[in-house]
C-alpha cells in the first residue's frame, strides 16, 4: 500500500489558556477529498495552520507520502507541493488576477522587466484546464467573492502544489457558487490532486468527500468513510450530542410596525442604483426574510437602514420616526442592532478585546461607564456572562483578542452583543456564515426568542433553507427591488427561487 498523502501524528498546540490542539492524528491518502469537520474552536483551523507552516506544533510528528517533515514556514509547505486557500482571502485588491497570483514568484524577461504577459498566459492555461473562468488581466475589487476564491485556488495551482487545503471555503459564497466550487474539487481530485478542506456544512461534505475526520475540543472523535454515515450522524459526533435540525417556534403574534421602507433608492459603488423603488414593513413579533442571490441589493439595504450608506431618495421609518439622515450612533440608541454580513468590517474591533468588543455600542453607558471611566470589572463580568450564554470558545476569555477566534466564535461575540443590547428592530445578515451545526441549532432559537418577544427581526440569508424554516413572511429581492412578497406558509423554494430570479409573485 502506499503511503498516505498526509500523516500528522499526536500534533499538540498549546496557546495562552487553551489547547488548541491535543494530540490530534490525521491521515489522508493520496488523491482522496478528505472533510475536517468540528465545532466552532476545534482546532481545525490551527491543525491545517500547522500544516502550511503558519504554526510550529509544540509536539507530534508530520509526515508528507511517507516521510518525516518539518514545516516551520509556508515556504517549506509551498516547496513540498502544500498549497491552502484561507477562509479570509489574502489578496491585494487594486491588483490584477494575474498580479495577485505572481507575488513573490514575479518572473522576469531578459531586461529584468516583470514579464507579466508569459504570467497571464500561464494563468489563462490553468484557469482553462480546471474550468476556473477567470479572467486574468480582472482587478479583484472588480470581481466576485466566489471569483477571487477562484483566484486563491490558482494562486495555489500556479506554485505546483499537489496537496491543497481549503479552510471554510464555502463560507462567503452563494448557493451555486458553492454547486460550482465542488465541481471544481473533483476536476482537481480527476487531476490526482489530494484535497482536504475544513467545513460546517454537512450537505458539502455529503456532496463532495470521501472521507471524514471530525475533531471535537482539540482531539480527534474519529475518521470515517462519508458514504457510510448520514448527516444526523456526523452532527452528533461532532458536538456529542443529538442536535435538532428542525426549528421548533410557535405561531407569530404580529404586532405594531416597527420598520416601515417608502420608495427607496441607495447608490452602488459603482455609481448605479443598488437598491431601486424598494418598499416594506417589518413588525414587532415577526421575522421578515429577505431571499436572494449575492449583489442584488442586499448588503446595500441593511447598510442603508443601519446608516452605513446614505439614502438617494425615499423614506426610512423606525416606529413612525423618519430616521432616513439619522446617524449612526442615533438610530442604534433608537433601537436598531445589526448583525453585519461582514463581521470584520463592520461587526468587531479585531484589535480590541472580546469584552471590549461586547461594549462597542454602549460604553458610554451606566453602568459600563461612571463619571466618564470605564468600569472594567462590570465590563469583564458581564462578558463573561455573555461568553458562557453563548458558548464563544476564547482563550483568555474575556481578554482575549478578537482577531485571534476562530470565524465561528467571532460571529457569535458580534450575535451575542447585538442580541444583548434587545433592540426594537434586529437586522440579522447571514447570521450562521461560518458557523456549526450546534451553533446554528443555537443561534437560531435565540433569534426567533428575540421574536417571541416582541422584536421585530429582519432577517438576510443565502441560505433558502434558513430562510424557509425561520420566517414568517418572506421577501425576493431581484436587481434591488422586492419582487414579492409571501407568507412563510405559502412559500416554498421553487416559488421563492422564481421570484429570486426576476419574477414577480
Amino acid at each position: 500500500m502506499p503511503a498516505p498523502a498526509i500523516e500528522m501524528i499526536d500534533i499538540t498546540k498549546i496557546f495562552p489558556g487553551i489547547v488548541a490542539n491535543d494530540k490530534v492524528r490525521l491521515s489522508v491518502e493520496e488523491g482522496e477529498i478528505h472533510a475536517l469537520l468540528g465545532e466552532n474552536g476545534a482546532g481545525k483551523s490551527t491543525l491545517m495552520s500547522i500544516l502550511f507552516g503558519l504554526y510550529e506544533p509544540d509536539e507530534g510528528t508530520i509526515k508528507i507520502r511517507g516521510t518525516e517533515v518539518s514545516i516551520r514556514t509556508p515556504n517549506d509547505a509551498t516547496a513540498l507541493k502544500i498549497g491552502m486557500v484561507h477562509q479570509h482571502f489574502k489578496l491585494v485588491h487594486n491588483f490584477t488576477v494575474t498580479e495577485n497570483i505572481i507575488l513573490g514568484l514575479e518572473s522576469r524577461d531578459r531586461f529584468g522587466c516583470l514579464d507579466l504577459k508569459t504570467a497571464e498566459e500561464r494563468v489563462a492555461r490553468l484557469s482553462e484546464i480546471y474550468g476556473l473562468a477567470v479572467d486574468p488581466k480582472a482587478r479583484i475589487e472588480n470581481i466576485t467573492v466566489g471569483m477571487q476564491q477562484r483566484v486563491e485556488i490558482l494562486k495555489i495551482l500556479y506554485r505546483n502544489a499537489d496537496i491543497l487545503i481549503f479552510d471554510e471555503p464555502t463560507a462567503a459564497l452563494t448557493p451555486q457558487e458553492i454547486d460550482e466550487l465542488l465541481v471544481i474539487f473533483r476536476k482537481l481530485k480527476a487531476e490526482g490532486k489530494t484535497i482536504v478542506f475544513i467545513t460546517h456544512k454537512l450537505k458539502e461534505i455529503k456532496a463532495a468527500a470521501d472521507r471524514c475526520t471530525i475533531l471535537r475540543r482539540g482531539k480527534t472523535v474519529c475518521t470515517v468513510n462519508v458514504s457510510d454515515a448520514d448527516e444526523r450522524e456526523l452532527a452528533e459526533k461532532m458536538v456529542g450530542r443529538a442536535v435538532n435540525f428542525r426549528i421548533d417556534k410557535k405561531t407569530a403574534v404580529i404586532g405594531a410596525e416597527v420598520l416601515r421602507i417608502e420608495n427607496l433608492m441607495v447608490m452602488g459603488s459603482k455609481g448605479v442604483p443598488a437598491v431601486h423603488d424598494l418598499s416594506l414593513s417589518v413588525h414587532a413579533g415577526e421575522i421578515f426574510g429577505i431571499a436572494g442571490i449575492d449583489g442584488n441589493g442586499q448588503s446595500e439595504l441593511t447598510a442603508a437602514i443601519a446608516g452605513l450608506l446614505p439614502v438617494k431618495s425615499g423614506r426610512i421609518l423606525l416606529k413612525g420616526k423618519d430616521i432616513t439622515k439619522a446617524r449612526i450612533r442615533a438610530r442604534n440608541e433608537s433601537g436598531i442592532g445589526l448583525v453585519p454580513e461582514d463581521r470584520h468590517k463592520h461587526g468587531l474591533a479585531l484589535d480590541f478585546r472580546v469584552d471590549e468588543n461586547f461594549i462597542l455600542k454602549n460604553f458610554r453607558k451606566h453602568p459600563q461607564s461612571r463619571f466618564g471611566f470605564l468600569q472594567f470589572p462590570v465590563i469583564t463580568s458581564h462578558a463573561q456572562t455573555l461568553i458562557a450564554e453563548f458558548d464563544i470558545r476564547a482563550g483568555n476569555q474575556a481578554a482575549t483578542l478578537a482577531k485571534s477566534m476562530s470565524g465561528g466564535n467571532q460571529q457569535k461575540v458580534v450575535i451575542a452583543r447585538e442580541i444583548d443590547l434587545s433592540p426594537d428592530l434586529l437586522i440579522v445578515s447571514q447570521p450562521t456564515r461560518g458557523l456549526d451545526v450546534g451553533a446554528i441549532e443555537y443561534i437560531h432559537r435565540r433569534i426567533v426568542a428575540e421574536r417571541d418577544k416582541g422584536r421585530a427581526v429582519l432577517l438576510v440569508s443565502f441560505e433558502l433553507d434558513e430562510i424557509l424554516a425561520l420566517c414568517d413572511r418572506i421577501a425576493a429581492i431581484s436587481k434591488g427591488t422586492i419582487t414579492g412578497i409571501v407568507p412563510a406558509q405559502d412559500a416554498d423554494e421553487r416559488k421563492i427561487g422564481a421570484m429570486m430570479g426576476g419574477l414577480t409573485a
